[in-house]
This record gives C-alpha cells, sequence and structure tokens, in this order.
C-alpha cells in the first residue's frame, strides 16, 4: 500500500533505555514535547512510559502527512535526541507508520 503524501499518518515509536539510562531517557523524551508539537503539521505528540517495565517508552506521534513527519525527522531537536540515543537507549527506536483505514 502506498501513501499519498497528503494522507494523515500516526506514528508509534518504541524506546528502551540502557540500563541505568532510565532518568535520562525520561529527561530526553518529554523535553522534545514541546518544540515538536510546534512543528507544522504535528497534530499531537504523547511519550508514555510503561509502569510495568522502566526504561520502555513508546510515543505515538500524529501528523497532517508524510511530509510533515519526515521534516520532523530533520528537525534540530530530534537529530540532537537521535545523536545521544546511541549512549542512552538499548537499541534504535522501532518506528512504526500508520494511515487511517476508513
Amino acid at each position: 500500500m502506498t501513501t499519498s503524501s497528503s494522507t494523515a499518518v500516526t506514528v508509534i515509536a518504541r524506546l528502551q533505555a540502557a540500563p541505568g539510562q532510565e532518568a535520562a531517557v525520561r529527561r530526553q523524551a518529554l523535553s522534545l514535547v514541546a518544540p515538536t508539537l510546534a512543528e507544522p503539521g504535528c497534530l499531537s505528540y504523547r511519550p508514555y512510559e510503561d509502569p510495568l517495565e522502566p526504561g520502555s517508552w513508546i510515543v505515538v506521534e500524529e501528523w497532517t502527512d508524510r511530509a510533515a513527519f519526515d521534516a520532523h525527522l530533520r528537525s534540530p531537536h530530534l537529530a540532537a535526541a537521535m545523536a545521544a540515543g546511541p549512549q542512552l537507549l538499548s537499541g534504535p527506536p522501532q518506528e512504526t507508520v500508520l494511515v487511517r483505514a476508513d
């Protein structure tokens, strides 16, 4: 299935903090909320922490279209977070991009 650039997208990103880095991942995840919500095309951006698995995070993002999400991937605040990722996370973020079925 191909996605047109004008189709709204929902992104689910899964993150796992490296042992001992849980507090740093929390700070970083929360620090991305305000600048991401200010980006053109961002409809929502919410990080969630699994209370049963400390350091396990899911970020749910909604964007007006794929182009807006792709611009987010090039944003300075996300680039800085991604650069810090290898020190903070146990592996790269796992990302799923979804479109509504209706």
